[in-house]
Parts: structure tokens; sequence; C-alpha cells
């Protein structure tokens, strides 16, 4: 059974309890023999989409509720049909014909859940399809641990660079000299102090807020690692490396999938008032929405940890909508990195704020001299007046290079495109019918884009781009069009 996924039907009465349907999912699943990573989607009738016993349970589970009109369900042939079902919601099982929907094999019947004391308020089913290759995006797993490097590492081809989001033409030579000046300091272990100062005193906090990484990624580690949480939940689609990072610590992640259809905004009445961690990104990769500030901070909860990304918020001019800095939002946590502006992917150099004992915790789970003498040397310097300034430019000319990018993309509605649109990352998020076809087709014309089935909430059909100079950005929309059109 390990080449299916499975679709879990599913019926509840207004008002079950998520642990209800929860539980009678697991246990279905644990009847058809294989494990709860097997699940690709809860489906139901649409006037249960919405209901919170079945949403909580697809968040709990980090999958998606599909819904179908009942118009839809009611010529689908089940094997336990009842009456009541029919005169309810107009089909004979809303559990078994969610689930038999799309087809495949029915592992589990109907089942209803058991609670003591009290009648059923929830039924399942569960249904065998086959696996979709990883070319096309699994439904049921994601590869969290896929980025963009990978897209120009595999096969060593000659690309120009669209999936990687790392500022192009960077270190600026003025950085580089101030690195490589630093290589002679490498007999001294590493010093922090005047980094955390710095990165402090940009933000305008003291430095027990601070501190200092291995990149952003490690942060992310070292949340999972050192806070005692027990409901973590991560907005995407987004970055999945804060997710990855919870699960390998032992976590079970719950999932806030933001929908396309609302163009992937952030609505925080969908976050589960269980969570005591929640982790989204802003502006968000790859979708690049940028949240506002106060909607994010309504997260915010006493007994919660709010973590925010803020890895591209220094490519938004002005840093709208950014909350590093702010010490009034309890439970914030603001990660930053400094290698996509300033490209030093490979320096590795990032940083956390937080309060004081949020930063301490982390300190403690930190290995000893965390960032080398080089990455101290660069922090310091990416965060000085000079380089703030600097990066404040560089916004503005990555917004009109993507404005130029836009442009050329709304062309290619006839060919069925669609973009994300207010973009305002340094990069893009566009649906192409056929994706990875056409990724195949763009490498095979030099250009590397980000494929977007790895992103929980996403599908097969998406790509990332990432914003270049017009010159570049012209030479992919040739090729786009050219690939769109079936040439190779």
């Amino acid at each position: 059974m390990e080449d299916v996924v499975l679709v879990v039907g599913v019926g509840a009465c207004e008002g079950a309890p998520v642990e209800e349907v929860l539980g009678l999912v697991r246990d279905a699943v644990r009847e058809a023999g294989l494990s709860e990573r097997a699940v690709a989607e809860l489906a139901t009738v649409d006037v249960k989409g919405a209901e919170p016993g079945i949403v909580g349970a697809a968040a709990r589970l980090g999958v998606p509720v599909v819904t179908y009109t009942a118009a839809e369900l009611s010529d689908v042939t089940v094997p336990n049909p009842t009456a009541r079902s029919r005169a309810a919601v107009g089909t004979p099982s809303v559990a078994e014909a969610a689930a038999l929907r799309g087809g495949g094999e029915l592992l589990v019947p109907k089942r209803k859940s058991a609670p003591a004391g009290r009648p059923a308020m929830a039924t399942c089913a569960v249904v065998a399809r086959a696996r979709v290759s990883a070319a096309g995006g699994s439904a049921a797993s994601f590869d969290l641990r896929h980025h963009g490097d990978a897209e120009v590492r595999d096969d060593g081809a000659d690309l120009t660079d669209l999936a990687v989001n790392v500022r192009s033409g960077t270190p600026p030579a003025w950085l580089k000299e101030l690195i490589a000046a630093s290589l002679d300091d490498l007999a001294a272990y590493p010093d922090g102090r005047e980094a955390r100062e710095a990165v402090a005193a940009r933000h305008g906090l003291t430095p027990d807020r601070v501190l200092l990484t291995s990149g952003a990624a490690e942060a992310f580690v070292l949340l999972a690692r050192a806070l005692k949480v027990r409901h973590p939940y991560v907005v995407h689609p987004q970055f999945t490396e804060p997710e990855a990072a919870l699960r390998d610590a032992g976590h079970e992640v719950g999932r806030v999938l933001l929908r396309e259809e609302d163009g992937f905004r952030l609505d925080a009445a969908v976050v589960p008032e269980e969570a005591d961690l929640v982790v989204v990104g802003n502006p968000t990769n790859p979708t690049s929405v940028l949240h506002p500030a106060a909607s994010i901070a309504q997260l915010a909860r006493p007994g919660r940890t709010l973590v925010v990304d803020e890895a591209f918020m220094d490519a938004v001019p002005g840093e709208r909508e950014a909350l590093a800095g702010r010490t009034d939002v309890p439970g914030l946590v603001v990660l930053r990195s400094l290698t996509k502006t300033w490209g030093l992917a490979g320096l590795r150099i990032g940083y956390v704020l937080a309060s004081p004992d949020t930063i301490e915790a982390l300190a403690q789970a930190q290995p000893l001299w965390p960032v080398s003498t080089p990455a101290l040397v660069a922090a310091r310097a990416c965060v000085g007046p000079r380089a703030v300034a600097e990066a404040g430019h560089a916004a503005h000319r990555v917004a009109s290079d993507r404005a130029h990018l836009l442009t050329g993309l709304a062309e290619l509605g006839p060919f069925g495109v669609r973009v994300v649109e207010p973009a305002e990352g340094p990069f893009v998020l566009v649906r192409v019918p056929g994706a990875g076809v056409v990724r195949e087709r763009l490498r095979r014309r030099g250009f590397a884009v980000r494929r977007g089935d790895t992103f929980p909430g996403l599908g097969p059909d998406w790509i990332r781009l990432a914003v270049r100079d017009r010159g570049t950005s012209a030479a992919f929309l040739e090729a786009f069009v050219a690939a769109l059109g079936g040439a190779d």
C-alpha cells in the first residue's frame, strides 16, 4: 500500500468536537493498515466544509478540506446509503460519497464515532487512490526539505537562476572586502557581542532581545527544540523549513492553509485557539503576499508564541508592515535573514528578535560559537546605516523590476497563466497549467524556476519566479511563451 494516498470522507453534526472527528479518522486509517501520514485530504459535502470539527481535524492532520456539492455527490454509488442522509443533505452518504467522488478503492466503509454516553456526531470512510508521482506533486505528502537551490544544482546545467531568492549581483564589493579582512582573525574564537549590539541598535532594542544565528533556518530548529509547546501550527503556503524542524523535533504540526480564492491572505480567525505556537511569513514565501502587521498581531494570545519570518522584509520598500522592533505584542518572535538581500547564503547569518526569556531559552539550545567570525563581521556591516540605506535603494529597484515582470506575465492570460497579486516580495507566484512540463521546457531553454508542489497548500500547477533585472526578465518571458506554446 506504499503507492497509495488516502482520501477520508467525513460527515459531522453541527458542533461535533474536533477530538471526536479526529479520533474517528485516526481509528479508520489504522483499520486500513496505514499511517495517518498517508492521508491526503478530508472530503465532505459543501454545507459541512466550514464545520469546526472537520476543519480542526484537517488542520491537526495537516491536510486540506475538499468539498463537493450535494448534486456532485448524489449520483455516487455507495455501499451504505441511508434515506436520512439523502433527506438531510441530498446525498445517500456524505462520508462514503465524498471519499469515492474522485474514484479509488473503498478500504473502510462508513463508520461512526463512538463517544461514551451520547449519540455519534461524526462519520467517516476511507478510500485509497494511486499516489501521484513527485514530478506531478504528491497529494499526500510534501518534500518539506526541497528548496530552490535544488533546481540549479541537480544536473549541473548552465542555467539562469530564477529559483533562488538571493538578490543577484551580491554580495557587493565593499562587503566582500570586509569579510575577506576578517580572515586574519580566524585564530580567535568568535565574539558576537558587537554584532549583537549592532543588530539591537538597528531595531531600537536592547541586546538581551537579540540572538544571532547561523541563518534564519537555524532559528527554526532552535524554536522547535527549545520551546515547550503542545499545539504548533504553521500557516501555509510558506517556507517549509519551520514545519520540517518542528516535525524533526517530534511535534505533531497543524497546518492552516490559506486559500487561492482569498489571495492567500491571512485571516486571524482561521488559526485554531488551541495553537500555542503559530508560524507565519511576511512577506510570505512563496506567495509574495505582504500581510498587514495589524492582522498578524491579532494572532497574539497570552500563552502563545507568535513566530513571524521576516526574511524578505528588507526587500519591501520602507519595510512597511514589519514587526521587528515591536515589544508590545505578547509572545512575538521575529526572524530576520541577512542572506537574501546581501547574497550571503553560503556564509549563513541571521538573527532572532524576542523577549529576553525566549532569547535565553533559544541560546541554551545553541552550540558554542554558532556564528563564525566572518559572519559576525557581515552582520555588523549589514545592519549599519550605510547598508540599511543601500538595502532600501535595492528594495525600490526590486519593486520596479517586479512591476516589469508582472506586466509581461499579465499578457500571458490566454495561456492560462495567473499571478498572485499584489506581489510585494522579490519573487512572484504563478499558476501555470501543466507546470511540470513547462518547467522542463524552460530548463532546456536555460532557465531554472522553483516548483511549487512542495509547498503545502499548493499543487503541481504552481511555480515561483525570482525577480531579476529587466533584461533577464525579458529573456525569460520570451522563453516562457515558447515553453507554454509547446516549444522545447
